[in-house]
């Protein structure tokens, strides 16, 4: 039975089987993504795959009805959100949870070690798990390119929140595993309900809800993997705080992102970020993630 092939995401596991997962991942990272170009903050295999949807562009056939819509309140929203039209305020939805995104990788970036100075697995991991949320943001841009908005920019956050996210990689790891675990998972939840909102907001346009999907899958695949590689750093206690977080950590963000509740259902994401345990996947995603082994049943 499918649902009896993965066990919950937060399950129980030894400091032996942690170890191990951590060697396990690191095998499995260097697979996936090729080789690292540090400078470029970008990957071998997930520049050519970017490349390759670059080379083959998918556009709207009816185009947006209104773009400056979408330019005025993709940074902050100015408009009441009831007013837009919905692929606008899916748009910019996706946008501020991208920002968000880059803004938190940024200050990483400058905080842990570059790979000539990572010494152990775990700081390696780090340094290609970095990587690899950079080029989800170019993911991210080729969606809203996709849609015919090619003048976007990546606005920093306020300075107060630009400082939050600088220092939080600072955090010793017993304070800081836990929330970086949920924010990963909040992320897969996301993108798992926005793949099922491309369906009904993109049923006029079979190419570009297929090519949406297909620029979300390659950020999801990854994205599953980082929930099972950030849940490796935490122990039992850890574990227990990171579910009593999800509630919380889930209200505040989405809260900050007006379009969210216009567009889906905050406390469902909630419940399925409780009960995540990866047997809702599609195949070809399972097939090229990684999953540790104590989730496995």
């Amino acid at each position: 039975m499918a649902s009896s092939k993965y066990l919950s995401i937060f399950s129980p596991a030894t400091d032996q089987q942690r170890r191990e997962n951590f060697e396990n991942y690191w095998d499995f990272t260097q697979q996936h993504g090729g080789q690292l170009f540090e400078d470029d903050k970008d990957l071998e295999k997930k520049r050519a795959r970017l490349q390759h949807f670059q080379s083959n562009p998918v556009k709207l056939r009816q185009p947006l009805p209104n773009p400056e819509s979408f330019y005025r309140n993709y940074v902050e929203m100015q408009d009441d959100p009831t007013s837009l039209d919905r692929t606008t305020l899916m748009l910019t939805c996706i946008y501020k949870f991208a920002r968000h995104e880059w803004v938190g990788i940024k200050g990483a970036w400058d905080a842990i070690p570059d790979m000539a100075h990572s010494y152990r697995v775990e700081q390696k991991i780090s340094r290609v798990h970095l990587a690899e949320e950079f080029c989800h943001v170019r993911l991210f841009n080729e969606m809203l390119c996709t849609c015919g908005l090619d003048r976007v920019e990546w606005v920093p956050l306020g300075p107060i929140k630009e400082k939050i996210y600088e220092q939080f990689p600072k955090v010793p790891g017993v304070f800081m595993d836990p929330p970086a675990f949920v924010t990963e998972l909040m992320g897969v939840t996301f993108y798992c309900h926005l793949y099922k909102l491309f369906d009904e907001i993109f049923a006029e346009e079979p190419e570009v809800r297929h090519r949406l999907k297909e620029l979300l899958d390659e950020i999801t695949i990854d994205e599953v993997a980082h929930v099972g590689q950030r849940r490796n750093f935490i122990g039992p206690i850890g574990m227990g705080i990171s579910k009593a977080l999800v509630r919380p950590f889930y209200t505040l963000f989405f809260k900050d992102i007006p379009e969210i509740k216009q567009l889906l259902d905050v406390d469902k994401m909630i419940e399925h970020g409780v009960a995540f345990d990866f047997n809702d996947l599609p195949a070809h995603m399972i097939e090229r993630t990684w999953i540790p082994s104590y989730c496995k049943a």
